[in-house]
């Protein structure tokens, strides 16, 4: 497992066609990561970024939430959501698979797979290819307070996902057969959340960053 301090990409987000990896391996996709006093923070209502060369099966997420940005923005379904999770094969931003802890409208954990076969960018399909998951088993889970600081991991085995909070099972289940096919590194993502983050995954994969602004 290897931990990804990332700067360079992140201080401005990534503008071109394709992002460009930090020296640390960071895309930043969409929205900022910043670096403050030697910490990665998260302050844009829409972030969305990848560790190039990581190989997308595992990865946890440590973060300290600190409240709403200061700027709530709609998804594009128009859903206000507060959340922030992890990006499993993210081949693209539609085609991968995400697990994220829902703070609001519902708290809770929610996986799903988004699948698109033969495109790749935000222009090509939008809102569209989402799965939601269904749990196995699962923990009610509440939303954290402003200032408490928690790790969220997941891992692919086979078809089925585990996914825990600061080191306890909160949600198991078994993925779509479309989730076989998708290739790609770990990433997070999040919606009008605030947080300082530490971002760790393992395993060794694809390279080149994805497509800017998914």
């Amino acid at each position: 497992m290897r931990s990804w301090l990332l700067i360079a990409c992140a201080l401005g987000g990534c503008k071109a066609s394709r992002a460009e990896p930090s020296a640390a391996g960071l895309c930043v996709t969409k929205g900022a990561i910043r670096s403050e006093g030697g910490a990665l923070t998260i302050t844009d209502p829409t972030v969305r970024a990848v560790v190039a060369g990581s190989k997308g099966d595992s990865a946890s997420l440590r973060f300290t939430y600190r409240g709403d940005t200061d700027e709530l923005v709609a998804l594009g379904s128009g859903q206000l959501r507060k959340q922030i999770g992890l990006k499993l094969r993210a081949e693209d931003g539609c085609n991968l698979v995400y697990v994220m802890w829902r703070f609001e409208p519902k708290p809770g954990i929610e996986v799903s797979i988004k699948a698109n076969p033969g495109k790749h960018t935000h222009a090509e399909c939008g809102t569209r290819g989402y799965q939601k998951v269904a749990a196995d088993d699962a923990i009610p889970v509440a939303r954290p307070e402003p200032g408490e600081t928690h790790t969220l991991a997941a891992t692919i085995r086979g078809d089925r996902l585990e996914a825990s909070i600061d080191g306890d099972v909160v949600w198991r289940g078994e993925l779509d057969p479309s989730a076989r096919d998708l290739d790609g590194p770990a990433g997070v993502r999040s919606d009008n959340v605030k947080a300082v983050i530490d971002l760790t995954a393992g395993g060794t994969g694809k390279g080149a960053c994805p497509v800017a602004g998914d």
